[in-house]
């Protein structure tokens, strides 16, 4: 899966699951518990994402694809 700036953060959870802890662990805290973040997250861009989290975009698509790499890596 390709992630853009325009890629809705639900659609990297029903790809990848909750990737909540690994992004914690490259600085990104998370908003709220699971339930809760897919559900806001339906309407939510990765470029959102990075804004609310205040983190430059680039830099948060790297964090992005890093954890997902982890992710992937545990299982």
């Amino acid at each position: 899966m390709e992630i853009t700036k325009d890629t809705k953060v639900s659609e990297i959870l029903q790809e990848y699951g909750d990737i909540a802890d690994v992004m914690e662990v490259l600085g990104i805290k998370r908003v709220a518990r699971y339930s809760f973040r897919r559900f806001l997250t339906k309407a939510i861009s990765v470029e959102r994402a990075a804004q609310i989290h205040r983190v430059p975009l680039d830099e948060f698509l790297y964090k992005l694809q890093k954890a997902i790499e982890l992710q992937e890596q545990k299982s």
